[in-house]
């Protein structure tokens, strides 16, 4: 896994997307859990989902950093 290149998840990325796409929640019930706007949400789950679609593609780690 050292060679690995690794691409980092922030907690607030990894919130947004547990919160959207595994607990079904909209953007405007995951931003008020959040306590973000749901435009936040949108734009976190932007980053969030391209980043792990990288990972995923080209075979990249994706690493929790808190």
């Amino acid at each position: 896994m050292s060679e690995v290149e690794r691409i980092s998840l922030s907690r607030d990325e990894l919130e947004s997307m547990k919160l959207c796409d595994l607990d079904d929640l909209t953007q405007e019930e995951a931003g008020a859990k959040m306590g973000v706007s749901r435009g936040t949400v949108q734009r976190i789950l932007s980053v969030a989902r391209k980043k792990v679609v990288t990972a995923l593609a080209k075979g990249k780690a994706i690493v929790y950093e808190e």
